[in-house]
């Protein structure tokens, strides 16, 4: 059967709908992709988005907020001055030398910093937290354990001071704080934990300083001086060096222990200067014991009328032509010694006038010896 005229016309508007329908879809199809890659913008009249909350401080933000909040005010901005001569007119003039950090020790105006910072400067300059600037003066020095002690003319309600914690129960892991001006960089704030304990460093006079505290808080050039603060905000120890390959922090930093600071200040503060106790003995040096396989401290001398000499320690002597050696001192207090470093570091955790006992080798065997400290230079 042909098909008729008006059944193509019905089938050539069915092809034509459908056609349109497929444009229609192919258009809609463009559009949705269109207007999805599309970001959203917002016209400048439509007004500020809604601030979403942050919701409250986590618990160790809130604890570092506070500790820097109560001991910053403590926490001041060292500035050395060295005098110079113009080589022309020969006028001197002031120039600064250096920077570096401390604390204020109490409302008298004492300030504790590094002996290092101070070491060579002719004019000491203290900036308080609230930017006053007061002349420093410095009481004394202990340049074996690098420590000074300034005092500045403030008024008492300019002062504020740190409490004064422990060191000798810390332990590995625990959080701290260090608090001071690198770069010259004032009232900045570090924090690490407690990396390791009972370290050695050198002081600038070559004496070891011992039990020191090893932290990874960052501590850069300038920091030197400043507190290290435990989770509680309390002083534990004064930031004195870094290990820095480049003289940057490379997250191993070394603090006095406050132990030994509140040991030695309060010592400066009374006598200007910290008082040493001794033994009234010269020893022979470490590379001579070394060279005669001595392991211990060679006593050489003893000072006439001193409690060593009464106490009956014996010196090194000659006797028909020959060298006898004296006592080895190889203990103190039954804590061994290797090197007379090692001697004077046990000898000064204690204080004059107290008596020790030393175990001395002598004739081959080991024998006590009681002795009382005395004042030494």
């Amino acid at each position: 059967m042909q098909p008729q005229p008006g059944d193509r016309q019905t089938s050539f508007k069915k092809r034509r709908v459908s056609s349109l329908v497929v444009l229609v879809l192919i258009l809609a199809g463009w559009w949705f992709l269109f207007r999805s890659g599309q970001k959203t913008v917002t016209h400048p009249d439509a007004g500020p988005q809604a601030v979403v909350a942050r919701g409250d401080l986590a618990s160790e933000e809130k604890t570092a907020v506070e500790i820097f909040r109560n001991s910053s005010p403590a926490v001041v901005y060292i500035t050395t001055i060295e005098l110079r001569r113009n080589l022309f007119n020969l006028n001197v003039y002031e120039i600064p030398q250096g920077t570096g950090s401390g604390f204020i020790w109490d409302r008298e105006g004492r300030i504790v910093t590094n002996y290092h910072v101070i070491e060579e400067a002719n004019r000491v300059e203290v900036t308080l937290a609230d930017q006053s600037a007061w002349k420093g003066v410095i009481v004394g020095v202990a340049p074996d354990k690098d420590l000074a002690v300034l005092r500045i003319s403030a008024p008492a309600d300019k002062l504020r001071t740190l409490p004064i914690g422990e060191s000798h129960n810390l332990l590995v892991g625990q959080k701290v704080f260090a608090i001071g001006n690198p770069f010259g960089l004032d009232q900045t704030m570090t924090s690490g934990i407690v990396s390791a304990l009972g370290r050695e460093i050198q002081a600038v006079t070559g004496r070891t300083i011992q039990g020191v505290i090893q932290t990874d808080a960052a501590i850069n050039p300038g920091n030197s001086g400043g507190p290290l603060l435990d989770s509680a905000g309390r002083l534990i120890g004064v930031n004195t060096a870094i290990y820095s390959p480049s003289g940057g922090s490379a997250g191993i930093g070394f603090a006095v222990p406050v132990d030994v600071v509140n040991r030695v200040v309060p010592e400066i503060i009374r006598h200007g200067r910290l008082i040493k106790p001794g033994l009234g003995i010269s020893v022979a040096h470490d590379k001579l014991a070394q060279r005669l396989g001595i392991d211990g401290v060679l006593v050489i001398n003893l000072e006439p009328g001193s409690k060593a000499a009464k106490s009956g320690l014996r010196g090194t002597s000659r006797s028909q032509g020959e060298v006898v050696l004296g006592d080895i001192i190889v203990a103190v207090n039954g804590r061994r010694v290797h090197t007379f470093d090692d001697l004077r570091n046990e000898i000064e955790q204690y204080r004059v006038g107290e008596e020790v006992t030393l175990t001395v080798l002598r004739d081959g065997r080991e024998v006590p010896v009681r002795t009382v400290l005395e004042e030494v230079d």
